[in-house]
């Protein structure tokens, strides 16, 4: 009756974490425009606290202390915002000859579906037309507006919870701690002070890799003197933090660019070559050394979370959903009953997983026998 009860009691409180999670994950996808700016100020209060906490340590006071934390880093997104915008300022003054060279491949590319599938230039126009008409009643729907003016909302408010939640802080520790029984008072503080070590370890190895990612972006296309090669490579470097979809976004972007100014094929091989290179550099060294190992969740979580990140919140959500379920991994591999689920998240590879059940089989054999 003893083993019964355990197992009743295990089977429920695997059941209550599963309804936990689908609550959480319907919130999220009902109320994603509060969520979600929410999520993005945690872990920028987060990578911030080190900042704010040196600024203590110098004798400031705490609320002056984490607005100098906050404007620091508004200015250094500030510094690339205007290198960025001196590269597109002068993209922009080679519009006439990026013109040129998109109205010669329409042309082309016109031609060529008018000779492989026999559709005259009328018909091609109306598909055209039919297709701005489409898209001119999307983005005049109340929910495109209401997504432009969502994300101009989310810019004035991500400092303002930033600074409360670095202000706040003691009080969200407190609450997590008291939340819980006494008994488990220990194991919450080991998993807040894990989410945090991950949290930096990720936000930190991120902007070290990003910034790694982008200077070898652009050597390589200074390399082919591909125009814009600054840009492009800053550019692709920021969609790579979007995990696997990002580079793919990045590659195809820096190749149209580069066949409107190169329209030889060679250059324009050399440019998916040197993303390609970059990529496997990224992956194989810089992820590995710099990101650390805080962050150990298997390819086909990742995935599958950016995918389902998407889905939900969109861009952002792809963004968030890496720490995001490196967190939920912290806290499954230290709660008894969710164990399963942080070994299904973790990288560990299938051998290793094998030889562990394998040897825990072996001992729990070894020690029925009378």
């Amino acid at each position: 009756m003893g083993d019964l009860s355990e197992k009743n009691e295990y089977m429920m409180s695997v059941y209550r974490s599963l309804v936990v999670i689908a609550i959480l994950i319907g919130g999220i996808y009902v109320g994603q425009d509060i969520i979600v700016p929410l999520a993005l100020a945690f872990l920028l209060a987060v990578l911030l606290r080190p900042v704010e906490a040196f600024f203590i340590r110098l004798g400031l006071p705490k609320v002056l202390a984490i607005s100098l934390a906050v404007f620091l880093a508004a200015l250094l997104l500030a510094g690339l915002i205007f290198l960025l915008s001196i590269q597109i300022a002068d993209f922009s003054n080679q519009w006439p000859k990026l013109k040129k060279n998109i109205n010669e491949a329409y042309n082309d590319g016109r031609r060529w579906v008018r000779r492989e599938y026999r559709l005259s230039f009328w018909q091609q126009d109306q598909y055209i037309k039919k297709a701005q008409t489409q898209t001119i009643e999307n983005l005049q729907k109340s929910e495109a507006l209401g997504s432009i003016t969502g994300s101009l909302s989310t810019l004035v408010l991500l400092p303002i919870y930033v600074f409360l939640m670095l202000y706040y802080r003691s009080m969200f520790i407190r609450f997590s701690i008291v939340l819980f029984t006494d008994k488990h008072k220990c194991k919450v503080l080991e998993i807040l002070g894990q989410i945090k070590t991950i949290v930096q370890s990720y936000m930190v190895g991120l902007l070290l890799e990003t910034a790694a990612v982008a200077t070898l972006n652009s050597i390589g296309l200074l390399l082919l003197n591909v125009q814009y090669a600054i840009l492009l490579g800053v550019m692709a470097a920021i969609l790579n933090l979007v995990p696997y979809i990002g580079g793919l976004v990045a590659t195809a972007l820096a190749v149209l660019v580069t066949f409107m100014n190169h329209p030889d094929g060679l250059t324009v091989l050399g440019v998916v070559g040197v993303f390609v290179l970059v990529q496997l550099i990224d992956n194989n060294f810089l992820v590995p050394m710099i990101v650390g190992s805080k962050v150990r969740i298997n390819a086909l979580a990742s995935i599958v979370g950016v995918l389902v990140g998407g889905a939900m919140a969109g861009l952002s959500g792809m963004f968030l959903s890496i720490p995001a379920i490196a967190i939920l991994k912290a806290i499954c591999d230290r709660v008894d009953h969710l164990h399963a689920w942080g070994i299904l998240l973790g990288d560990e590879s299938p051998d290793d997983n094998y030889k562990k059940l394998k040897k825990s089989l072996e001992s729990d054999q070894l020690s029925e026998t009378p």
